[in-house]
Parts: C-alpha cells; sequence; structure tokens
C-alpha cells in the first residue's frame, strides 16, 4: 500500500477534468481515467484497470443513488445484463490471475484492445443518434408485427451483459457509450433516462467485482485511486451544474476526437 508521501497531486487533477467530463456528457470515465494512467503517468495498464474499476465502483454508486431516487433504474435489464456479466468477469478474473501480468506480451494485449474500443466509444458518440433515428424509421416501416420477442430481447441483454463483462474487466471501458448505444436499440420505448440509469446501476457491481478481483491479485494502487477520488468528485458535482449552460453535442464531439487520438497512440504505441 502506498504512503502518504506518495500522493499525487496530478492524480487528482486528473480526476477533476475526467469527472467534470462525466458529469456533462454522462461518458469519459473508464474511456478516459484508463488511458490517462497509461499514457501520461506510465501506470502499468493491468494496474491502471483494476484501480479504475474501483474507481468507478465508488462513482458510479453516487449516480445509482441518484437515479434510483427518482426512479430512473429498470432493475429487470440490470438483472439480466448482472446474469451474464458477473460470470465472465469472474472468468476473465480467472484468466488474468493465471497469467504473468508484469509481462510486455500482456501489457500490449491490453493497451490494444483499450484502443480499439476507444475508438468504438468515439463511434458511437459521434453516430449514434443518426444509427438510432435509421433504427427507428426503419421499425416504423415494418410496424410492430417484426417487433422482437420479449424472449428475445431478454436473451440479447444477456448477451450485452456476458459482452460487457468480459470487456470492462479486461480494459476498464465498454459499460458507458456501448452498453447504452444498445440498450436504446433493444428498448426502444423506455425513457432514455431510464436506458442511462440502468446502464450506470448495472456497472456498479460490475465494476466492484472487477476491481475486487484485482485487488486479490495485487493490481490495485490505493493511494492513487484515492488521489483520483479526491479530483473526480467535486469534478462530477461541477459537471453536473455545468450541463445545462454547455453545448452537449460540443462537448460530446470534443471528447470523441479526445478518444480517436487517444486510441491512436495506444494502439499505434
Amino acid at each position: 500500500m502506498s504512503s502518504l508521501a506518495s500522493f499525487q497531486p496530478l492524480y487528482s487533477l486528473s480526476g477533476l477534468v475526467v469527472g467534470m467530463l462525466v458529469g456533462i456528457t454522462g461518458v469519459g470515465g473508464g474511456s478516459l481515467m484508463t488511458p490517462l494512467l497509461v499514457l501520461l503517468f506510465g501506470v502499468h495498464p493491468v494496474t491502471a484497470v483494476g484501480t479504475d474499476l474501483l474507481y468507478a465502483a465508488i462513482t458510479k454508486t453516487a449516480g445509482t443513488a441518484v437515479h434510483g431516487r427518482h426512479g430512473r433504474v429498470n432493475w429487470k435489464i440490470v438483472a439480466t445484463l448482472a446474469a451474464g456479466s458477473v460470470p465472465a468477469a469472474l472468468l476473465m478474473l480467472w484468466i488474468m490471475a493465471g497469467v504473468d501480468r508484469s509481462s510486455v506480451s500482456v501489457a500490449h494485449a491490453i493497451t490494444l484492445s483499450l484502443g480499439c474500443l476507444l475508438l468504438l466509444t468515439a463511434t458511437m458518440l459521434v453516430f449514434r443518434g443518426q444509427l438510432l433515428v435509421v433504427l427507428a424509421a426503419a421499425r416504423r416501416r415494418r410496424g410492430d408485427r417484426d417487433a422482437m420477442s420479449p424472449r428475445t430481447v431478454g436473451g440479447l441483454t444477456l448477451l450485452l451483459g456476458l459482452v460487457l463483462g468480459v470487456l470492462v474487466t479486461m480494459t476498464s471501458v465498454g459499460a458507458g457509450a456501448l452498453g447504452v448505444t444498445v440498450l436504446l436499440v433493444l428498448y426502444p420505448r423506455l425513457d432514455v433516462r431510464e436506458i442511462v440509469g440502468s446502464d450506470i446501476a448495472h456497472a456498479v457491481p460490475l465494476t466492484l467485482i472487477g476491481g475486487m478481483g484485482y485487488w486479490a491479485i495485487g493490481s490495485i494502487d490505493w493511494m492513487m485511486l484515492f488521489a483520483l477520488l479526491v479530483g473526480s468528485i467535486p469534478g462530477i458535482v461541477v459537471g453536473c451544474l455545468l450541463a445545462p449552460r454547455l453545448h452537449e453535442r460540443v462537448i460530446r464531439m470534443v471528447l470523441a476526437a479526445i478518444l480517436v487520438i487517444v486510441g491512436w497512440k495506444l494502439i499505434s504505441g
């Protein structure tokens, strides 16, 4: 465990910036924090992922409380997602425990996967609105007779949870933009706020299990986690207060551009 002497104010500053982006756009936690730790501070990818998972679990618990208090969490969707993501997360942790986490090949696999997911997240941020419009138009043309059955929707939700369990446990990225976009496609009649609330609620057990698993295999930097939270908690509050005064789409496009640059940097090395 790190000592107080190892406290890095720059971690808190990074947490503040990322927290503000999360408060404004709802996206950017794992998508920015893990690559920031890897590229800017030289943290080993495994330690960055593990620390960021616990960081996400703590911050998203507060978000879940807010959404739950306002009735914006569909617990059936959360339970279905978790039925797929929790076993997948445990399997990924078992795999991570059995490999040499200090090896160059493991670090390269994580950074490459992280870079690809950042590019995918950026694409979702830019084109999610257009994708949903096209899907809605296609659904209106077909009518309700070709709509998916509740059983099919449940099965696809379970599959989404499984995919998110693998991606989030390996890279700490995927639960935000990717999860919300797919849920919007599967549940077009639900309010988007309920989709976002359910996605955040599902991320809590997923990231907590992942973070605790990385703790068990010795890949958590507790002082770094504390420093990140010192900055991110007030950052999220400030971001939420600023959000109504800012053009959310512009911020989202800027965030997407940053993710493309960072993702390409991780892939190209």
